[in-house]
């Protein structure tokens, strides 16, 4: 039995490039880079050196704060670089991978003898304890504390985003695996969430609460689903987990292998041949996008994540360890004259002004990474609430991050949130402020403050 969840509040952006139900082989990347800045807060302590020989899943560093939490390498080979920056900060591991891929052996795990402790033992030195995060803060769990539940979403929302009923295919016993050793690190619930009609893996799982959603973008989002579902107060703590990342824990749990294998979506308007690629963690995006219709010095943008909520690479970056999209979209560096005053047709608005994209509302847009428009002070226009579906003020909740006020913070709901909530208002701001900045700025504060 499921529970069907309908959002009503968002935006759905069409954009051209949507992957084709494919899947190539990536070219094996060379190299691997591990960045420690894609674990929001963790200080790293290293545990091997340039020169070193490490097997894939084998720990390459550990959490200053939290020893007990490893990040391991993705793939076997030599550390040939670890670059720094200011203060002797490590801001990546690069690792020349073998042609030959060895994996370290974490044994195979016995779920159904195992206890809540050896699950947790088991997933923290086997390096997939950094898949699991955590509300409040959006950031890596605390192994310390049990959350009240767990919440998985399979319903992909986000502008050009990997289907995870495609990539999931295939993958049902890993699935069930992982959310059976998860439902043992809970006394509540595992919280599963897929589309109203989709055909997803994750449907067929037992030992989980299903729930049926639906709407527009951010119905897909983990946030909205806990806001609906069970939302966070004071004190309280959830877990959440992506689906891709579940597949990588239930194979360990199966075989003892860290398996980093990813499926990637390549996507975007600037992509000739949009489709699925096999690949790994941190593997060179120039395997994957510059065989494919993107010219290597273009005036293009590579995102590892969606148009929304990614990061920007460069040509000879990797992606991140929490993608399975790349998107590729046209810079937007060009001046439009007169832009401000003529009527457009060619762009997503959620205000009828001058804008008519409300008159083909299943047009797919090619658009830019031109902001149309600058940076100024917030705007009371009421937009925001049109497209952001919590229970929460998100103009009074920006303003009170910006002016630190702690105690606003938390009335207003500050527990609930992590930055990707925050991406759809950042994308109809009129004012052109960073949202997804200043929540994480807000998050960072609260942590150093409360704990």
């Amino acid at each position: 039995m499921s529970n069907d969840i309908t959002i009503k509040k968002g935006l759905d952006i069409k954009l051209k490039g949507a992957a084709e139900y494919v899947t190539e082989n990536a070219v094996v990347s060379n190299f691997c880079t591990v960045r420690p800045e894609d674990f929001h807060g963790v200080t790293p302590k290293l545990i091997v050196k340039v020169g070193a020989k490490v097997k894939a899943g084998e720990p390459i560093f550990y959490n200053k704060a939290q020893e007990s939490v490893m990040f391991v390498s993705p793939v076997s080979g030599e550390i040939v670089d670890i670059p720094r920056g200011e203060k002797r900060r490590i801001l990546a591991l690069k690792i020349l991978a073998d042609k030959e891929q060895a994996y370290h052996d974490h044994g195979v795990f016995n779920l159904e003898s195992a206890t809540s402790e050896s699950v947790k033992a088991h997933l923290l030195a086997s390096g997939c304890w950094p898949f699991i995060k955590q509300r409040p803060y959006d950031v890596i769990a605390n192994p310390n504390k049990a959350p009240k539940a767990i919440f998985i979403s399979g319903y992909a929302t986000a502008p050009l985003a990997a289907d995870y009923d495609y990539v999931l295919q295939g993958k049902e016993a890993e699935l069930q695996a992982a959310v059976t050793a998860l439902g043992k690190l809970t006394e509540g619930q595992v919280h599963v969430s897929v589309g109203k009609n989709a055909n997803s893996p994750l449907a067929g799982l037992t030992g989980v609460s299903l729930h049926k959603v639906s709407g527009p973008h951010p119905a897909g989002n983990v946030g909205a689903q806990i806001n609906k579902i069970d939302p966070i107060n004071k004190g309280e703590t959830v877990w959440t987990v992506a689906p891709q990342d579940l597949v990588i824990m239930g194979e360990l749990l199966l075989t003892g292998k860290f398996n980093a294998e990813r499926l990637v979506a390549l996507v975007g308007s600037s992509v000739k041949k949009p489709r699925y690629f096999k690949t790994k963690i941190g593997s060179e995006v120039a395997t994957m996008v510059y065989d494919n219709g993107v010219e290597k010095g273009g005036n293009d943008r590579v995102i590892s994540g969606n148009v929304l909520t990614g990061k920007q690479v460069k040509p000879d970056g990797s992606l991140d360890y929490y993608s399975n999209t790349i998107s590729v979209i046209p810079e937007g560096d060009d001046y439009e004259f007169f832009g401000w005053n003529k009527p457009v047709f060619d762009k997503i608005s959620t205000s009828r002004a001058l804008t008519f994209s409300w008159l083909t509302p299943n047009k797919k847009y090619e658009l830019t990474t031109n902001t149309n428009g600058e940076h100024r002070a917030f705007v009371l226009t009421g937009k925001y609430e049109e497209v952001f579906p919590l229970d929460i003020y998100p103009l009074q909740l920006l303003k009170a991050c910006m002016y630190s006020d702690l105690d606003e913070m938390e009335a207003l709901g500050m527990y609930e949130v992590a930055p990707e909530d925050f991406a759809l208002t950042e994308f109809v701001c009129v004012s052109k402020q960073p949202h997804q900045e200043i929540i994480r700025k807000g998050l960072d504060l609260m942590i150093k403050e409360i704990g």
